[in-house]
């Protein structure tokens, strides 16, 4: 029996990678975690703050007169947006491997 014919033919398929330099391996399909962290801290921060603004003022007497919720909101808002713009202006780079002539020894002895 044939396989049936899913889109791309392998000729066509060996012909795309081939002109693609750089190797994708596991770790450079990986997620930047930058983005997770900057994203959640972000969200975290943003729910403090506005929980910071309807902080009752018998819960503010209790931290010692000191909005908490709205200050700690903040500083995660302000964390979260720092990490967003590292994720954006410097993302991250996958560096091609040197390749090896065909035969050639991949780790070489010193016979010196």
């Amino acid at each position: 029996m044939s396989e049936p014919h899913h889109g791309a033919t392998s000729a066509s398929r060996t012909a795309a990678s081939a002109d693609s330099e750089v190797p994708q391996s596991a770790a450079a399909k990986l997620f930047d975690i930058r983005l997770l962290i900057g994203g959640l801290f972000t969200l975290y921060g943003l729910m403090l703050t506005i929980a910071g603004f309807f902080t009752s003022e018998s819960a503010q007497q209790k931290a010692s007169d000191i909005n908490i919720n709205l200050w700690l909101g903040l500083g995660m808002l302000a964390l979260g947006l720092l990490f967003l713009l590292w994720w954006r202006l410097r993302p991250l780079k996958i560096e091609p491997h040197p390749v090896e002539p065909h035969g050639a020894d991949p780790h070489p002895v010193d016979r010196t």
